[in-house]
């Protein structure tokens, strides 16, 4: 049982592995701001990071990939083999496949893209300590690539029926549209989209817009 398990009151320690200054001051702003968590440690390098994870009894690692000495992959990989209770999740411009795929393999159980708003990251690390997997909606559409190729999107799973307003909605999830542009492009209310929304996550089983666009993909109602 983890220590987190154990006393669920507990703060979240996390170390956050970011070279880019502006960015590592953002999300430690973000982190320290909020009651739950606190900064278990703050690392511009991959060296920086290794120590920290050899050292430090954390729950979260919040990483780059592209550090200056290295990549967070390898970060990864130790936090799985040295602490195998705690989450990590990447925060990178990087989103090819094979990075992708490495990352996950490594450990990540989160996977966001750098362009994602404040609100957005909050949101995901809350959904990742809650047992989730939250990912951008480009790299959902890695995966669901990636699935194709093995030949199993869509196999032996009946599909819900979304309707064509829900559909229309779905798509411009998966596109990142706002729920303002949403409401705008499709010409009805904000309150109307997150009623479509909320019908669309609950028929998909998902909790989020990236889980709604991997299931719809993964169960053959679009094609990326």
């Amino acid at each position: 049982m983890s220590e987190r398990q154990r006393d669920p009151d507990r703060r979240i320690r996390v170390v956050l592995a970011e070279d880019d200054e502006p960015v590592r001051q953002r999300l430690a702003q973000m982190i320290e701001g909020w009651p739950r968590m606190e900064l278990a440690g703050v690392c511009e390098t991959l060296a920086e990071t290794l120590v920290t994870i050899e050292t430090q009894s954390i729950d979260l690692l919040i990483t780059d990939l592209k550090l200056p000495d290295g990549n967070g992959i390898e970060a990864i990989r130790l936090l799985s083999r040295r602490q195998p209770d705690a989450q990590a999740m990447v925060i990178s411009v990087l989103a090819d496949e094979r990075t992708v795929l490495d990352a996950i393999e490594a450990g990540a159980t989160g996977y966001l893209l750098k362009d994602a708003d404040p609100p957005d990251l909050r949101d995901a690390i809350a959904d990742l300590m809650a047992g989730r997997s939250p990912i951008s909606s480009s790299i959902a559409r890695v995966l669901v690539r990636r699935l194709s190729k093995d030949g199993k999107v869509g196999q032996s799973v009946e599909a819900p029926s979304l309707t064509a307003r829900e559909m229309d909605v779905l798509w411009g999830i998966a596109k990142g549209f706002t729920y303002g542009e949403l409401a705008e492009r499709l010409g009805i209310s904000h309150q109307t989209v997150s009623v479509h929304i909320r019908n669309i996550y609950r028929k998909l089983q998902a909790s989020n817009r990236s889980e709604a666009v991997y299931e719809a993909t993964r169960l053959g109602l679009m094609r990326l």
